[in-house]
């Protein structure tokens, strides 16, 4: 790490929210999490087809980070999307609709997993290709910047994005235009089923400095040290300070995707014990709002069990909906290229 690079870590007593914005955080998190295990029981009981890549265990980054947001800010995502896609507002029927191919998914059934997006909410999409979203995210930024609007575009990517020469061209244009965009690495140790150190060459957040980025590096673990200080860069990056990195060290209790169940081969159950033990976001944070007074046991036992009560009755919509019509299954495939069309506005 460079002496630019900034380490972030809060009090555990600090905090200037009120209970309502405290409550919403962990009531996202939990949302992630309960998501999550839901879709994971789908693939299980072969409900649900293709591969999937779980987000438990990373919650308090995509919270932290789409609280600090309005619905006018873009995000751009990973093929490990769904905390995203929640975090930024999306709701559990359209979610569960979209995994399932059904047509009342957020994309129709035709995004899936791995390509979900939900505009309402300025989720741009999930993209299937590492750091396929760069270019997208950045763009969104050059566009805020040229029609003079306020927004900003948080671009979420893994640490194995970093390898991806993409990055680097989308930071010096970001730098040089001073483009309202924080690029937002998730690193949680694993590129696929290789340790990060064994991918990664020296410090991610001095790639950014080299650009003449401002970086920071975060536990990602922590809801409250990530909400305050994306908020003070989204803030920033109205002000046309922008663009910013961020590294934020978190954790995935899955494997890379729901068939890689035989990990040993790669990382430790110990490991995998010790994170879940120790640093889980959601437990973590629970502990601190009662300890802070600011919820009861009863009152968060009481918002799990409705939450789980909304899943229950998402995937059992979900599984009833229909699916599209064979009458799509050449819509949404390709632009629409005639001049006369265009010109209707059809």
């Amino acid at each position: 790490m460079t002496s630019k690079t900034k380490t972030r870590t809060r009090t555990k007593t600090a905090s200037s929210l009120s209970k309502e914005e405290h409550l919403r955080m962990y009531t996202q998190m939990v949302r992630i999490r309960t998501f999550e295990d839901n879709a994971n029981q789908l693939y299980l009981a072969g409900k649900m087809q293709g591969l999937t890549h779980m987000y438990s265990g990373e919650e308090a980054v995509a919270v932290g980070i789409c609280e600090a947001l309005t619905d006018s800010d873009r995000i751009t995502s990973t093929h490990r999307g769904h905390g995203h896609c929640v975090a930024k507002g999306a709701n559990y029927k359209e979610m569960f609709c979209e995994l399932l191919g059904k047509q009342e998914g957020y994309c129709r059934g035709k995004g899936g997993s791995m390509h979900i997006a939900d505009q309402s909410h300025g989720n741009l999409g999930a993209n299937a290709i590492v750091g396929g979203s760069m270019g997208i995210a950045t763009g969104s930024a050059l566009r805020a910047k040229l029609l003079g609007q306020d927004d900003v575009t948080v671009c979420f990517f893994g640490d194995g994005a970093t390898a991806q020469g993409l990055l680097y061209e989308v930071m010096n244009m970001a730098a040089l235009w001073k483009l309202p965009v924080i690029f937002a690495c998730e690193n949680n140790g694993y590129s696929e089923y290789t340790k990060t150190e064994e991918i990664a060459a020296g410090s991610i957040t001095a790639r950014a400095e080299a650009f003449g980025i401002e970086a920071f590096q975060i536990d990602g673990q922590d809801v409250l040290a990530v909400n305050e200080l994306s908020k003070k860069l989204v803030a920033r990056c109205r002000d046309g300070d922008g663009p910013f990195f961020l590294e934020l060290m978190t954790y995935r209790y899955h494997g890379h995707h729901v068939g890689d169940i035989n990990r040993e081969y790669y990382r430790s159950k110990k490991e995998e014990a010790d994170w879940k033990e120790n640093r889980d976001p959601i437990i973590r944070f629970r502990s601190w709002l009662v300890e802070q007074g600011i919820a009861k046991e009863d009152e968060i036992e009481a918002l799990n069990a409705q939450i789980k009560q909304d899943a229950k009755e998402a995937v059992a919509y979900a599984e009833a909906a229909a699916y599209p019509g064979l009458e799509e299954v050449d819509m949404h495939v390709y632009a629409e290229t005639d001049p006369a069309t265009l010109q209707a506005g059809k």
